[in-house]
């Protein structure tokens, strides 16, 4: 700190040096009122460098305090963020696997969905078939008696058509004759 003040006195008194004779004050060169000029400079910026030192340092100070949160922060944040992003591309691959998951147990499903499908198909044609073959079954049955009876009445219609023409009033007479004696030995019996 001591050199500091030893330049401050000597950049005051330099001024004064320069122009301390009148005779030097009235003719000034050229190289003298650059100097002067120089020194003044030097003075003005040297006294407010001296008076905003700690303002200014503590304002770079901060300044340098806010850039090191700001970079903390954006640290922070890019972590998080590529921490996120490695959660979604895990949730992503795992989706890929759920999806085709998913995908075979649709198919699974479909599957057996079409096969029970199938077998109530097979079940229904059974039955139809059953049903089918019960309904025939019964139509033969009722054709047949139709057709027992029609020969009945045809048998029975022709039976006494020739009994009627072979049948004469003693043949009829004969016969009831002994249809009573059985009758009555039945009867004794």
């Amino acid at each position: 700190m001591r050199p500091r003040r030893s330049a401050a006195v000597v950049l005051a008194l330099v001024p004064w040096l320069l122009f301390m004779s009148a005779e030097e004050g009235a003719k000034t060169s050229a190289a003298m009122d650059f100097l002067g000029k120089t020194v003044n400079f030097l003075i003005l910026f040297g006294g407010l460098a001296v008076a905003l030192r700690k303002p200014l340092a503590a304002m770079l100070a901060k300044w340098m305090a806010n850039i090191r949160e700001t970079l903390r922060l954006a640290e922070a944040s890019l972590s998080t963020a590529e921490g996120k992003r490695e959660a979604s591309t895990a949730r992503l691959s795992g989706l890929e696997d759920e999806i085709g998951r998913m995908m075979s147990t649709a198919e699974s499903v479909a599957q057996r969905e079409k096969d029970r499908i199938a077998a109530q198909a097979e079940e229904e044609a059974q039955r139809l078939r059953r049903f089918t073959d019960q309904a025939i079954e019964q139509q033969v049955r009722s054709g047949v008696r139709e057709l027992k009876a029609r020969a009945a009445e045809t048998a029975t219609a022709l039976a006494r058509e020739r009994i009627r023409n072979k049948l004469t009033a003693e043949d009829q007479a004969a016969l009831i004759d002994k249809s009573i004696d059985r009758l009555s030995r039945l009867h004794e019996g």
